[in-house]
């Protein structure tokens, strides 16, 4: 395999969403807690689920949020079950 790609994500609820990676390998992922414990005006409102819910895969093959990517975290650290953004 060469690069690390999302190829599924699932929403669990509770701002929790479950990644299944293109080595088949799973993570489920509270990304809610990790955004209230850091708060920022540009991602606080994805702590509202329906903005939370409109998260995607981006070209690369991650997870992410906004129409400019306004949140996103990296790939290799999600399939490790942690978190932290790329700002």
């Amino acid at each position: 395999m060469k690069y690390l790609r999302i190829e599924k994500a699932d929403y669990m609820g509770h701002l929790t969403i479950m990644l299944t990676f293109n080595d088949g390998a799973t993570a489920t992922i509270d990304f809610g807690s990790w955004i209230a414990a850091h708060p920022h005006p540009q991602h606080n409102c994805y702590l509202d689920e329906k903005k939370f819910k409109k998260f995607y895969i981006d070209d690369m093959g991650n997870i992410a949020w906004g129409k400019n990517r306004n949140l996103y975290f990296p790939i290799e650290d999600l399939h490790k079950g942690v978190l932290s953004p790329i700002q």
